[in-house]
């Protein structure tokens, strides 16, 4: 419980006691595999903890999966705040994309609880036999291997994402449910690989976003620099060199709704793309 209650205060978070009893519940070391381990310290890379005492990986801190490609157990206390405004609710419907080996699927399963179901959906076939074999107490999450981009193919009440991308999916709007909310980090991948393996963003982004019919609103929830997305959901070159102009230029803190189709004032767009945009204008529609 003193692990939950530091990391909910890093958050920032207060009276969250369903939140607190996940991250007090869920073993963290059962989905990192066996010592030893490995942080990461940027700019140094990874460094490998001196003890295999399960009570050293109860920090604040990112601990690695996959070092040679840079994908890790990410920082709870960003996750905390992260879940904390996804605010899945007992029976949701629940798609976590990007799953890894299931630590945050496992916290967004006791928020859903039994009557709720997640969908956990990961790239890596590693990871995903590895995240399968960890959340098997759960017959009420669903682990599948497949590109992102794809799910949910059903409606959802809330979607997580876990990787940095160019873009949002096609099927993470369009099946997000009115009240639903979707939660993933916009990001601009850096030129190349650091030290931590893998290509990070340079520039980045947590968004919230929230259905209410046709109007889809957008709240930027702070800074964040996961690893960035590989094929399809990479974005086109042009599109991630306009994204990172809009990041330099400031004025993400201030984005109020994601606009599909032509935007009709582009002067008042954040970032405009192909077919979509992120608007300084409160929802319409």
């Amino acid at each position: 419980m003193a692990y939950a209650k530091q990391i909910l205060a890093l958050a920032g978070i207060g009276d969250a006691p369903r939140l607190k009893k996940a991250f007090a519940t869920v073993p963290r070391e059962r989905f990192i595999g066996p010592p030893p381990w490995q942080i990461s310290r940027p700019p140094l890379g990874y460094v490998t903890l001196p003890s295999t005492d399960p009570v050293v990986v109860y920090q604040d801190v990112l601990l690695a999966l996959s070092p040679e490609r840079g994908v890790n157990n990410g920082s709870p206390s960003l996750h905390a705040q992260w879940l904390h405004t996804l605010s899945p609710r007992e029976g949701d419907r629940v798609v976590h994309i990007g799953a890894g080996t299931g630590y945050y699927t496992a916290l967004l399963a006791h928020l859903v609880g039994e009557s709720g179901h997640v969908l956990a959906v990961e790239y890596d076939p590693d990871l995903v036999e590895q995240a399968k074999k960890n959340l098997s107490e759960f017959p009420y999450v669903t682990v599948i291997q497949g590109d992102g981009a794809d799910w949910p193919q059903e409606e959802a009440d809330r979607i997580y994402v876990n990787f940095s991308v160019v873009r949002p999916a096609d099927a993470w709007i369009g099946k997000l449910r009115s009240g639903g909310r979707l939660v993933l980090p916009l990001g601009v991948p850096r030129p190349k690989a650091t030290a931590r393996g893998g290509r990070h963003a340079l520039h980045g982004a947590g968004f919230c976003f929230e259905r209410e019919g046709e109007r889809i609103h957008a709240r930027w929830i702070g800074p964040a620099y996961f690893i960035c997305a590989e094929g399809r959901l990479a974005g086109a070159n042009d599109e991630a060199e306009r994204l990172k102009d809009s990041f330099e230029r400031g004025g993400v803190e201030f984005v109020r709704s994601l606009v599909r189709g032509p935007p009709a004032a582009p002067q008042r767009c954040w970032f405009v793309g192909a077919g979509w945009a992120l608007s300084f204008d409160e929802a319409v529609g």
